[in-house]
């Protein structure tokens, strides 16, 4: 992917995209080909670990022994210890917790413990402590290089359709710090994928609120986007950002005109009984 084609896809978002009264995302959307989702070798699913924050404040929750209590509360947003793992009984209460975090560390010694009371409710959601992104640490671990790299990581996922859309900054980011991020994002993907290059059907970025651009090309016509509706649904571990601009609310409001085009069409068809007028002329005859 070339860095010019991005930098002026970029700044055609930028300039071309409605402005907001807060500062928005920038997402990355590739439309992916040529796969089989129901075999795991065509799947998605990996971190990616950026050169740059995206500009989203990350979560952190520590599930650990005393050993690792005073360093994880330095750094951590909350602190669980083992003794108080008994609190959380409460399938609510786990849930309320899994949807309050981006990611959760764990004590390599009590990961059987973990698995038994976050697992049923952690694994579906992508959040057990991961090894492969060093989530999972020996008691003697220094926690703060761990937080600041997961600070830059991402996560990457095709889920149900073969698309993967990440953020990969905001608007006030510098260009080349967003583009850095874009080149990574991609390129940790395409090596996942069978054929590589020959798997991306077309590669996108938008704003929160914004139409898509395909990089290389010209802003997404939403009548025949690749991008569907549901892939701007708010994920719950994603409310924060939803608050702070209140994304969810304008997301409804832009909706609405879509459902009254409905009623416009039935009125359409309501002329039909006019055509019964046929009938008195038939009897005239």
């Amino acid at each position: 992917m070339d860095k010019k084609v991005i930098a002026n896809t970029l700044k055609d978002l930028k300039e071309n995209s409605p402005k907001r009264n807060f500062k928005q995302s920038i997402d990355l959307i590739l439309n992916l080909k040529g796969l089989d989702l129901k075999k795991a070798e065509h799947q998605v699913n990996m971190f990616a670990t950026l050169h740059y924050n995206t500009g989203r404040k990350i979560s952190v929750c520590a599930l650990i022994g005393p050993e690792l209590e005073s360093r994880a509360k330095e750094t951590c947003d909350e602190v669980i210890l083992l003794d108080q793992f008994a609190k959380f009984k409460d399938k609510k209460e786990i849930k309320k917790l899994a949807g309050k975090h981006d990611f959760f560390i764990a004590q390599a010694n009590i990961m059987p413990k973990i698995a038994t009371v976050f697992g049923r409710f952690l694994g579906p959601k992508g959040k057990m402590p991961n090894p492969k992104i060093g989530c999972i640490l020996p008691p003697n671990a220094n926690v703060k290089p761990l937080i600041e790299k997961l600070k830059k990581t991402v996560s990457l996922a095709t889920k149900n359709e073969p698309t993967v859309k990440c953020r990969v900054g905001k608007e006030e980011m510098s260009d080349d710090e967003v583009v850095d991020n874009i080149i990574t994002v991609y390129n940790t993907i395409i090596h996942k994928l069978p054929n590589e290059k020959q798997n991306v059907k077309s590669a996108m970025l938008k704003l929160t609120m914004g139409p898509a651009f395909v990089i290389g090309g010209e802003k997404q016509d939403k009548s025949k986007g690749e991008v569907k509706p549901k892939e701007d649904v708010k994920k719950p571990e994603e409310k924060r950002e939803v608050k702070e601009g209140k994304q969810e609310e304008a997301d409804k409001k832009e909706a609405k005109p879509t459902k009254e085009e409905k009623p416009k069409s039935e009125k359409k068809t309501e002329k039909k009984p006019t055509e019964k007028k046929e009938d008195p002329k038939t009897k005239a005859e």
